[in-house]
C-alpha cells in the first residue's frame, strides 16, 4: 500500500523503516530497505542494502548504531531531531538529518542543524497512516534507484527534501477513514 500511495505523489521509491525491525520479504524494487532504531538517545534511520533485521530498543548508542549501519553498507540518518531526541548531540558520524513529514514547518531548524553538523537533509514521511506516505520525500541524485546508489548519493550530499502534497490527499484520507470506520478500527 505504501508504494501505491507514494506513486500517487510522484515518489518512485519508499523507504520502509519500522521501529526496531526490518522485514526483507516486504522489499520490492520500489522500496528502500531500512529500520528505525530506537537508540539510547532517540531514533536513527538506517537505510541501504543490508539493514539489521532486528534491534533491541534502547540498547545501542547513536555511535554504535552508526557503526552498525556503516558496517552493513547503509546510511545512518538522524530521525525527527527535535522530538524526544538528543541523537544530534551525540557526536556520531551521521550521514544526514531527516526533515520529518509530521512537522515540515520545522524545516528552518532542521536545515540549521544540518548545516551546523555539515550534513545533508533528507525528507521522510514518518508515515503511520497510508495518507501520510510521501508528504515529505527526498529527491536523490542518482539515475539508478539501487540501495547502494541511494546510500552513495546521501553520503555525497546529492539529496534534497521536497513536500509532495497532492490534490488526492483529501480523497485518500476520507477513503482511509471510511474503510477503517466500517471495519470498526
Amino acid at each position: 500500500m505504501a508504494t501505491g500511495i507514494g506513486r500517487l505523489r510522484g515518489v518512485d521509491q519508499v523507504a520502509l523503516t519500522n521501529h526496531n525491525f526490518h522485514r526483507a520479504k516486504l522489499q520490492t524494487e520500489r522500496t528502500l530497505p531500512g529500520i528505525e532504531v530506537s537508540t539510547t538517545a532517540g531514533h536513527v534511520l538506517v537505510v541501504g542494502p543490508d539493514p539489521p533485521e532486528r534491534t533491541e530498543p534502547g540498547t545501542l548508542t547513536p555511535a554504535e548504531t552508526v557503526a552498525l549501519a556503516h558496517d552493513r553498507g547503509c546510511a545512518a540518518i538522524i530521525a525527527h531531531p527535535f522530538r524526544h531526541s538528543t541523537v544530534a548531540e551525540s557526536g556520531a558520524d551521521f550521514d544526514a538529518v531527516e526533515l520529518n513529514g509530521k512537522r515540515p514547518e520545522r524545516r528552518d531548524r532542521v536545515e540549521a542543524l544540518a548545516s551546523e553538523l555539515g550534513l545533508p537533509v533528507v525528507g521522510g514521511s514518518d508515515a503511520h497512516l497510508p495518507v501520510e506516505v510521501g508528504r515529505v520525500a527526498t529527491v536523490v541524485g542518482t539515475a539508478e534507484p539501487t540501495p547502494e546508489a541511494v546510500v552513495a548519493a546521501i553520503r555525497r550530499g546529492e539529496v534534497a527534501p521536497v513536500e509532495r502534497r497532492s490534490p488526492v490527499d483529501r480523497a485518500i484520507q476520507l477513503s482511509y477513514r471510511g474503510y477503517h470506520g466500517l471495519q470498526g478500527h
